[in-house]
């Protein structure tokens, strides 16, 4: 019987969490839900002077807007220090480690020497076979010392991974890495393996700037004895030039993916595709994720990040979503939206029947929340309406003559709607021998200020009789003062 998966999500709290971390924790994610397990979150706190309250909360708040969950309570590794110690001070009571007072100097020196023979620096042991003497001497001058695992120094470490394949490491080349600093605190490297272990954590999938640490942390269960995950390493997200990720490239924190008007189920299904992908099919739902998703599917490429094709994607969700569903989104979007607070304080309840009804025509010229509010900005205008520079020219130029016409028939309609409206336009189009375009045009200037719009006979059923009217009328006064 084979134990039940249990992954992590383990981000470092020095910043937002980034889009390259959002992706890790959805493939976790994806990963225990489709073998019927559970993911964890931990937070790596241990560095005590870059981490912060304001980015545990951005992270925590990015995964639940996301829609990612973990199980249990969150875990603060920082609160787990002593037992990291523990651990530590077990390896070298066991003689599996050791005592080492090298000096900053002498490890400088170290690295100069490598960088001089053009090769990767490395601590060159010369602490882990020293007598007791020599320790007890160091003490006795009141050195603090760090404690270093004795790691193999022969033959290779090799690390079997789901994604990379198999890795071959020359234990030549991975030298005897730091345990506890000399103030007695853990390092990154222990801490790690110590809470994925005490987790029972089975697989440990992260980006594959990691994958050099599978080896290091490897010779750290392998001298405890414990069992070691597997190991899936993903590749990092770059930019469609092919270059590292970049602010320029998309790598905002999630929150700001938030801001800009995308949904998260369009967030996650364009994430998912990052690296992983699943015959030709672009397009899932999560279910379908979750039932499809495994790591051998997972490249080992770096992914590009495509701005153009997330917002095309997030354009496909916006369509397909119920129009009341859609404006729940957006109306709980509004205040990370640009402009979306002044419209929040006007959504009392007939404004959100008028959005709601207007939803199918603006849906349909949206790629994003943000657009759907700029597209629903005439619903919410107060009157007199300032129209854009091309509404005013069209206005202008014979516009209101128009209106000033058109007002009187469309006031005598008894039914107020769009193919009644459109009834008396296209009368009034034939009696003057223009086109449509030429009437419906200042039409669409008067009633939303600009020169696009939803079709302009839903517009004027949406905005209702009076609202209409009553911004046709401003306009048409103009051309009697004029």
């Amino acid at each position: 019987m084979t134990d039940p998966v249990v992954t992590r999500f383990a981000p470092s709290p020095t910043g937002f969490l980034h889009i390259g971390g959002a992706r890790t924790a959805l493939f976790n994610w994806l990963y225990a839900r489709r073998f019927g397990g559970k993911m964890l979150l931990r937070i790596e706190d241990t560095d005590r002077e870059r981490s912060t309250q304001a980015a545990i909360t951005a992270i925590i708040d990015g995964l639940s807007w996301l829609g990612i969950d973990w199980h249990g309570d969150v875990i603060y590794q920082f609160a787990r220090a002593d037992r990291h110690a523990e651990v530590a001070l077990q390896l070298l009571a066991d003689g599996k480690a050791y005592k080492c007072f090298a000096t900053q100097k002498e490890l400088e020196e170290m690295r100069e020497t490598a960088r001089a023979e053009k090769r990767h620096a490395r601590y060159d042991g010369r602490w882990r076979d020293r007598s007791a003497s020599d320790i007890a001497a160091m003490e006795a001058s009141g050195a603090k010392p760090v404690i270093r695992l004795k790691a193999p120094q022969d033959g290779d470490t090799i690390v079997e991974d789901k994604v990379q394949g198999r890795v071959v490491f020359p234990n030549k080349d991975l030298d005897d890495l730091v345990l506890l600093r000399s103030d007695g605190t853990p390092t990154y490297m222990l801490a790690v393996v110590v809470d994925d272990h005490d987790a029972a954590v089975t697989h440990v999938i992260r980006g594959d700037d990691h994958l050099t640490n599978a080896a290091r942390q490897s010779h750290i269960y392998q001298a405890m004895g414990w069992r070691t995950p597997v190991f899936a390493h993903i590749p990092l997200i770059h930019g469609p030039d092919g270059a590292k990720l970049s602010k320029r490239h998309g790598a905002l924190g999630v929150d700001a993916y938030r801001a800009l008007g995308y949904l998260p189920a369009a967030l996650r299904n364009y994430l998912v595709r990052l690296g992983w992908s699943h015959g030709d099919q672009e397009f899932f739902t999560t279910a379908q994720m979750v039932e499809a998703f495994d790591l051998p599917q997972v490249g080992r490429s770096p992914a590009r990040f495509d701005y153009a094709k997330l917002e095309n994607m997030n354009g496909h969700y916006l369509r397909a979503m119920a129009d009341e569903e859609l404006v729940d989104a957006l109306v709980t979007t509004l205040p990370y939206l640009n402009g979306g607070a002044a419209l929040q304080s006007k959504l009392d309840a007939p404004m959100r029947a008028r959005l709601a009804a207007a939803m199918a025509g603006l849906k349909e010229r949206a790629k994003t929340l943000n657009d759907l509010v700029d597209g629903a900005a005439f619903l919410f205008a107060d009157r007199p309406l300032q129209p854009d520079e091309k509404a005013t020219a069209v206005l202008e130029a014979g516009g209101r003559g128009h209106l000033a016409v058109l007002l009187p028939r469309l006031s005598q309609l008894r039914d107020w709607t769009a193919a009644a409206a459109e009834g008396v336009v296209r009368a009034y189009a034939e009696e003057t021998g223009a086109k449509l375009g030429q009437i419906a045009q200042p039409l669409r200037a008067a009633l939303t200020g600009r020169l696009t719009s939803p079709g302009i006979f839903d517009v004027l059923v949406v905005l209702g009789r009076e609202e209409a009217l009553g911004r046709l009328q401003d306009q048409a006064r103009l051309q009697e003062t004029a």
